[in-house]
């Protein structure tokens, strides 16, 4: 999977919204232009692999992290690091 050219602090940004259990893949792709699969692969590549199979086993069918799945949209915390903040 190609990644595009990524600065640290982007890298850091992502890590951390993917690591979040109530921010969606989706908000990652707005805010960065990752898809999820993209997401996945910079996790694989910049995480210990004890860390990713746990964030993985975590996240996998967890209906936070995509917004078709969530039962709520309006009420939802939001960083003020994210766009539209």
């Amino acid at each position: 999977m190609n990644l595009p050219e990524l600065d640290s602090q982007t890298i850091d940004r992502i890590l951390e919204m993917a690591w979040e259990d109530r921010t969606p893949f989706e908000a990652i792709e707005q805010q960065f232009g990752l898809l999820e699969k993209q997401v996945i692969t910079l996790m694989r590549r910049e995480m210990q692999a004890s860390s990713f199979k746990m964030w993985r086993k975590r996240v996998t069918g967890r209906q936070t992290k995509h917004l078709k799945e969530r039962a709520f949209l309006a009420g939802r915390f939001r960083s003020h690091m994210q766009k539209g903040s």
